[in-house]
């Protein structure tokens, strides 16, 4: 099979290898790859700037064909679930709840000590495998983190909101803003791009596309920006998806934290999902325009041309490299 590796100790390593075809247990789906989606922590990995030890098979945002196994027919579309429980167990591992791992010893497809979706051939367990319909379930897997996270919004919030702000228009965001508007919510979603795909998803969406930031209580944060989160932090309730640079930015922290106790305010961070949350992920694209959704995809690279997959344009929202 094909795959596409990365020396982990090895800044700029990534290339198209030969490797042996992998060999399903009896619990596991062979599957063909048919594509991955590409987001910033691959391209961290990438440069060098994530993870440690071997070489390492990459791609955690999955689609492919089922070839042979139990529980799925011959020629479904499936992703793959990234995260495993650690051995220890920790308490939430022990649960089930294995996204939420307390200790750290977890691993993950193609990210921390296993290998991922980027290639032509892949096991997976069937118990870790979830039925997509279209090929834009190769956005699963973000859309997954989403529903994680509006499931925790839903479990924290103090009172009913109509509305919402999400800030961020790339992938995780316009994911957010998707659910929110199946919702029936009035959903702002604050972006600084003027041009390109972002307004016009958003707008076609049903959401209020926004240059300045609105004055909403309940936030899902998409962007990672210190400076914008520093903003944040003295609204009702407001979810972290994104991952933030080492930015340092100046913050009232003790501002913060009066308007935090005087609202009652939450302020939580999310990561990763469970095997429930890629089910729903699933029903949530089954429930959307597959155009928007494929409007989405800014582009598609062969596997051939996979370096192109991994530099950041301009006008990127997502990019889906085909296998």
């Amino acid at each position: 099979m094909r795959a596409l590796t990365v020396d982990l100790a090895q800044a700029g390593s990534l290339s198209l290898s030969e490797l042996p075809d992998p060999v399903p247990g009896p619990d596991d789906l062979l599957v063909e790859g048919l594509a991955v989606g590409i987001c910033a922590t691959d391209r961290e990995i990438v440069r060098g700037e994530f993870g440690v030890g071997r070489r390492l098979v990459i791609g955690h945002e999955s689609l492919g064909r089922v070839i042979s196994g139990p529980g799925f027919a011959p020629g479904s579309l499936v992703a793959g679930v990234v995260r495993r429980p650690d051995p220890v167990p920790c308490v939430a591992c022990a649960r089930g709840e294995f996204d939420m791992c307390r200790n750290g010893r977890y691993t993950e497809r193609g990210i921390t000590g296993l290998d991922g979706y980027a290639s032509t051939l892949w096991t997976v367990p069937a118990a870790y495998a979830v039925g997509v319909s279209s090929p834009t379930g190769v956005l699963v897997e973000p859309a997954s983190v989403v529903v994680k996270a509006w499931e925790r919004l839903d479990r924290l919030a103090l009172f009913p909101f109509e509305s919402v702000l999400v800030t961020g228009a790339g992938p995780i965001g316009l994911l957010a803003a998707l659910i929110g508007v199946q919702r029936g919510l009035d959903v702002h979603v604050f972006d600084l791009a003027t041009d390109g795909p972002k307004p016009a998803l958003v707008e076609s969406l049903g959401a209020t596309y926004h240059r300045e930031l609105p004055d909403c209580p309940v936030v899902i944060e998409a962007t990672g920006a210190p400076s914008l989160v520093a903003r944040l932090l003295g609204r009702d309730l407001v979810c972290l998806t994104g991952v933030p640079s080492t930015e340092v930015v100046p913050a009232d922290i003790g501002q913060a934290n009066r308007d935090l106790v005087l609202r009652n305010g939450i302020v939580f961070g999310t990561v990763n999902a469970n095997v429930r949350h890629y089910r729903e992920a699933s029903a949530v694209l089954d429930r959307a325009d597959d155009g928007w959704l494929s409007a989405m995809i800014t582009r598609r690279v062969p596997l051939e041309s996979f370096a192109e997959a991994f530099e950041h344009r301009p006008d990127d929202v997502k990019v889906v490299l085909e296998l």
